[in-house]
């Protein structure tokens, strides 16, 4: 990888330099604008839609909160367990960023040190869209379209080749999608328990444990002013 790297007739680094090229023909500000978004902006954003969707699901209730919480949990645990996963491939691989062997790039973010590939924002942000998706397809795909525009931020910042983004939104999705189902097994028992308790039932549904109690509450008072009913009709 690393000497595929230092070839400047692959396909890999000739659209590195096409993209990265957009941001030398930019005004300043634009470029700064995307050094925030792909830096911090649209991890923020990703990790406000898991809120709003887990915002959905507990003012919605029903018999399904429990589950759906559970999977919106297992969105910033999959991103998680990704970026620990990257660890060693990125030692293994030990791929230079491609501004040390590649002149000519506009660099927009300093103190980059580490090896490319795989890149860690793609594989994070890849990884909580993709387990965002699973738990509610709407959300997920306005996540997923967030993850690869993010993962275009990151070529045109300079800091990562084409591949280490693909290769990130490969591992993402992998760890999202195979782990998904052990993960479910071990957070809806869990999630569950939380809806039952009294202190923090409302971090799963607003509205099951107010129900229950309130049918708990009026179908009992009804029987009773029934069977006052009848016994005054009876006495009379």
């Amino acid at each position: 990888m690393a000497g595929l790297a230092e070839s400047g007739s692959n396909p890999d680094v000739e659209l590195l330099y096409d993209i990265n090229g957009l941001a030398k023909d930019a005004p300043h500000w634009f470029d700064r604008v995307m050094e925030f978004v792909g830096e911090y902006g649209l991890l923020f954003a990703i990790v406000l839609l898991v809120l709003w969707c887990w915002w959905s699901v507990r003012r919605r209730g029903g018999e399904d909160a429990a589950p759906s919480v559970a999977a919106l949990v297992w969105a910033p645990l999959a991103a998680g367990v990704a970026v620990l996963v990257n660890v060693p491939i990125r030692g293994f691989v030990e791929r230079p960023r491609p501004f040390k062997t590649h002149d000519g790039l506009e660099v927009l973010v300093e103190g980059k040190n580490d090896f490319s590939f795989v890149s860690d924002h793609a594989t994070l942000v890849m990884a909580m869209a993709v387990a965002l998706f699973v738990a509610n397809r709407k959300f997920g795909v306005v996540a997923i379209v967030l993850a690869v525009l993010g993962g275009f931020c990151r070529v045109y910042m300079g800091v990562h080749y084409p591949t280490d983004v693909v290769g990130g939104f490969a591992l993402g999705t992998a760890v999202a999608l195979l782990l998904s189902p052990v993960a479910m097994a071990l957070l809806t028992p869990l999630v569950k328990a939380i809806e039952r308790s009294r202190r923090a039932g409302w971090l799963v549904s607003a509205r099951g444990r107010g129900d229950a109690a309130g049918r708990r509450a009026v179908i009992p008072g009804a029987r009773k002013e029934s069977a006052g009913a009848e016994e005054r009709d009876l006495a009379a």
